[in-house]
């Protein structure tokens, strides 16, 4: 990209994993909390017709600090938003990767 990106923690599903246990999994190593619910609200392709990449998207709630266990975690920083500021945040293109703009889409959709 060439660039620092403005995202939503991803991670992908090992194999054995439910999709629920890996968003605890993936949030402990690059956040370092572990939430306390995990709730499905939605998933897409990523880019159908090109690939067959599907994204499911979830809130993680009631987040407990946790230590960070990854070793590559040397170029993530922590960026905390209040929710006031998410939409002009994706109109500025500040946040600007396609799975980031869905999730939080979704998320502002259900505080409405």
């Amino acid at each position: 990209m060439g660039k620092v990106l403005l995202e939503i923690p991803v991670g992908g599903i090992e194999e054995g994993e439910s999709p629920e246990e890996a968003v605890r999994r993936e949030l402990q190593e690059e956040i370092g909390y572990l939430p306390g619910k995990v709730t499905r609200l939605s998933g897409f392709y990523a880019t159908p017709g090109y690939c067959t990449e599907y994204l499911r998207l979830f809130l993680a709630s009631d987040l407990k600090a946790s230590k960070l266990v990854a070793e590559d975690t040397d170029e993530i920083e922590l960026v905390r938003v209040p929710v006031s500021q998410i939409k002009e945040l994706i109109e500025s293109g500040e946040i600007c990767d396609s799975k980031s703009v869905a999730g939080l889409i979704r998320f502002i959709g259900m505080q409405e």
